[in-house]
């Protein structure tokens, strides 16, 4: 029998309550902050060295006050997420090489966990910072069935939120990597319901859409669209390779941006508690530079 954990997610999941609004943009407990991972790009290249006056942040157009801000790369938790469908059969391999690649350039405080996705869900390493322990489990990976890809970014932002209530007090960024070949064909968890808990976690989807070019583009639209929307929302990136090859790359250009990012934080100025959502503008005052993260956050609800 396969080693690791089995998630076989039920229907019961698409109803279940997201109880994290109220808890959205904590940053230590007891603290109701908003924090945000920022990536600075000067068109070309990651800017690092950049310091707090360098920023300006906006909610819904008002300007705010940090109160938190550091350069210095924070941990990070990960979860890798590997589509193990039968279209991947002959790209697995090469897909695997280049996932322990970028591993293996992780930090020795990061905590990642490794996600197959099929027609079911399965967790063949739960988040350790045990490189060779990752890389047997990405090792083992084998593909069978169909694409379960909402099912898959929805029980990895939930362990994820998961991990963060067990180290409350640790300030660690959270991301998601995944990578897929194809539209969803089989999951039960439907896409707006992935969407809301992506925007309502703090955790920046990296998303690699390999297309099939035997398939043609016409073919690949929705999970285009999918894939490109939850990395806008989230402070992401989105990748579309045409081939299997460029892999590596993609994911060593993933690694750089992780470990370029800014920490900052703010006690929003805007006193309602009625859980609207509030758009967030992160400006660098630098000529030339663009500042990236998440679109916004649901705020506050309830007295």
């Amino acid at each position: 029998m396969r080693t690791g954990r089995i998630l076989l997610v039920a229907l019961s999941l698409v109803s279940a309550t997201i109880a994290v609004g109220a808890q959205q943009g904590r940053f230590r407990s007891g603290i109701e902050l908003v924090s945000l991972n920022v990536t600075v790009t000067d068109g070309t290249k990651y800017v690092t060295g950049l310091e707090q006056e360098d920023f300006e942040v906006y909610e819904d157009g008002a300007k705010q006050t940090l109160s938190f801000f550091s350069h210095v790369q924070q941990p990070i938790a990960l979860a890798i997420l590997l589509d193990t469908s039968n279209s991947m059969e002959d790209k697995l391999a090469t897909a695997q090489e280049a996932a322990i690649g970028f591993v293996r350039r992780m930090k020795k405080d990061d905590v990642i966990e490794v996600v197959e996705f099929n027609s079911q869900v399965r967790v063949p390493q739960p988040f350790t910072n045990d490189m060779n322990a990752l890389e047997r489990a990405i090792r083992q990976t084998s593909v069978n069935g169909s694409t379960s890809l909402y099912n898959a970014i929805y029980v990895s932002l939930r362990a994820l939120k998961d991990e963060r209530a067990k180290n409350a007090e640790e300030i660690r960024r959270q991301a998601i990597v995944v990578l897929s070949d194809g539209d969803d064909t089989s999951s039960v968890i439907e896409y707006d319901d992935v969407l809301d808990l992506a925007k309502r976690s703090e955790t920046a989807i990296y998303a690699i859409g390999l297309r099939q070019q035997e398939v043609g583009r016409g073919k690949f639209k929705e999970a285009e669209f999918v894939l490109r929307q939850l990395s806008q929302e989230t402070g992401g990136r989105v990748f579309f390779p045409t081939s299997v090859t460029e892999l590596p790359k993609i994911y060593e250009q993933i690694s750089e941006e992780l470990a370029s990012q800014y920490t900052m934080a703010y006690s929003s100025k805007n006193p309602m508690r009625n859980g609207a959502w509030r758009r967030i503008d992160v400006r660098v005052t630098k000529p030339g530079l663009t500042g990236r993260t998440r679109r916004g956050y649901y705020g506050p609800s309830g007295q």
